[in-house]
């Protein structure tokens, strides 16, 4: 029986999970508020812990696997979870030093999140030289977009810099089209808005099963708005901050200060807005839904109409509150209740039936 093990490594946590035959989840484990006051998740067990860095919370996490009867030696192969791929790396590739070499020049698209992707893979491969690894590039699922859905209208040489669209959570929308046929037993419907919703979240424009247009673009700053990203705003609004404060200032204040925690002054998190229906939570809540309504207008011109939706993500599935005000703005779309779908978030399975597939694992 092959054992896969997935490593999906975040800006501040990572989490593990373990395959077995028929892809079934054996155990999963977490490192969280690395560098912060931590915690360490191996399967149901949970407890407080000092995490340095992201090595020593791998390190941690690969102990806790070998203690429940997972030894890193046990594994027949590892996939990632990258996040991105640049314009070039569009499907599952196994890990070579030169592949190695590519995602760290991507790293420049993703600092947050390719150096600890590339880290990890190196600190198995020092580990274990001989397991197969597998790198799964979350841009990739969007390398279908079209060349007017992914250039921004700016001069050559900003083309040139790599500065265009390129969108992300590909992986979860993978998984989304796979549970989505599991469970109606039917191919995709041809035109399906997913809305992958959560404290990131983005839309995509899936037409007969590919990307044609999603929310997020160069970085996922851009779109909706999410739990402490802004989503898209004014580029000169942009500009005009960075010239009277700092250009880290801004990138904090736009990376983690902004979107429902921005909004509210209470939150990130939406079950606590929901909760607490005051008017500053309400207004936040309120915002989330009617700027995933107005993007979701985009998405279904650029499919030139819809005929399903799907929800996913952390949001997308738990709450049907938040569910319920998205249709209702969309409700002149004509969409059935019975072409409305919830499918749970199966990132990590995605990434294992690629390494899989990819290395003929039975």
């Amino acid at each position: 029986m092959s054992r896969i093990l997935i490593v999906n490594a975040g800006s501040s946590s990572i989490k593990l999970a373990v395959f077995g035959e028929g892809l079934k989840s054996l155990l999963t484990a977490e490192a969280a508020g690395i560098s912060d006051s931590g915690e360490l998740r191996i399967g149901r067990n949970r407890q407080p812990a000092a995490l340095a860095d992201h090595a020593d919370a791998f390190e941690r996490l690969l102990e806790g696997l070998a203690a429940q009867g997972y030894p890193a030696a046990g594994f027949d192969a590892a996939g990632h979870r990258v996040v991105h791929g640049g314009a070039s790396l569009t499907r599952p590739e196994r890990v070579t030093a030169a592949l190695l070499d590519r995602i760290d020049a991507c790293s420049p698209l993703a600092p947050l999140h390719n150096p600890h992707n590339a880290a990890a893979i190196r600190t198995l491969t020092a580990l274990l030289p001989d397991l197969a690894q597998v790198a799964c590039f979350d841009t990739a699922f969007h390398a279908t977009n079209p060349e007017t859905a992914v250039r921004y209208a700016v001069p050559p040489s900003w083309q040139q810099a790599g500065i265009r669209r390129y969108g992300f959570h590909g992986l979860s929308y993978e998984a989304l089209l796979r549970r989505l046929a599991e469970t109606t037993g039917t191919a995709p419907p041809p035109r399906l808005l997913a809305c992958h919703l959560g404290n990131g979240a983005s839309l995509c424009a899936i037409a007969n099963g590919e990307s044609v247009a999603t929310t997020m673009g160069y970085s996922p700053l851009e779109g909706l708005t999410m739990g402490t990203r802004s989503g898209s705003i004014d580029a000169g609004a942009v500009l005009d901050r960075a010239e009277q404060t700092s250009i880290a200032e801004v990138r904090r204040d736009l990376q983690q200060q902004s979107g429902l925690l921005g909004l509210s002054g209470l939150s990130n998190d939406m079950r606590a807005l929901l909760e607490d229906g005051g008017e500053a939570a309400s207004f936040a809540v309120e915002h989330f839904c009617y700027w995933c309504a107005r993007h979701a207008g985009s998405m279904i011109a650029a499919m030139e109409g819809i005929d399903a939706i799907a929800f996913t993500g952390g949001i997308g599935e738990n709450s049907e509150a938040i569910r319920t005000k998205v249709l209702q703005r969309l409700s002149w779309t004509g969409v059935p209740e019975s072409a409305v779908h919830v499918i749970p978030a199966d990132e990590e399975r995605q990434i294992a039936l690629h390494t899989g597939k990819l290395l003929h694992l039975e």
